[in-house]
């Protein structure tokens, strides 16, 4: 997860994208600004745009060397959430918090299917669904989450 929270431009746009979540003060924004300096984008902006929001927004980011407002990035679905500035910590440290209680073994496997997904074919998408399933499926919060549900509760997740 990242929080951003002022510019970030040119490498920097890309660190601050790279994370699973990414959340953004609301005055922040998001600046490939090497076009304007003659250069090309560097740090895995191309690969991690293009992929984030198509190629004709990657495009655009690219190669007017705008900016993208908070707002405007999480329209695109370049990041999770825009906040108000002054939320962005807590709403940063709330969501870290909240991933941090969940099924750990879980939320490795989904994360690792969704890079599969990227790149892969569907048929490789379906052996890491299965892989991570199998996974999933032997752990102990996967046995506490069949519990809590037939118990009505909410599950107490250990990352095991």
């Amino acid at each position: 997860m990242t929080a951003v929270n002022g510019p970030a431009a040119g490498v920097g746009c890309s660190m601050g994208l790279v994370g699973d979540f990414v959340l953004a003060g609301k005055s922040a924004y998001f600046l490939q600004a090497f076009v304007n300096i003659g250069l090309v984008p560097d740090g895995g902006s191309t690969w991690l745009l293009t992929r984030a929001i198509g190629k004709a927004r990657a495009t655009q980011m690219m190669m007017l060397g705008e900016r993208v407002g908070a707002e405007q990035a999480e329209s695109w679905g370049l990041i999770y959430k825009a906040v108000d500035d002054a939320a962005l910590f807590d709403e940063a440290l709330s969501l870290a918090t909240r991933l941090a209680a969940g099924p750990t073994v879980a939320l490795g496997a989904m994360r690792r299917n969704i890079v599969t997904a990227l790149d892969g074919t569907f048929d490789q998408v379906l052996r890491a669904e299965a892989e991570g399933q199998r996974a999933a499926g032997g752990s102990q919060d996967a046995r506490e989450g069949g519990l809590s549900f037939l118990e009505k509760r909410k599950p107490a997740f250990t990352g095991k």
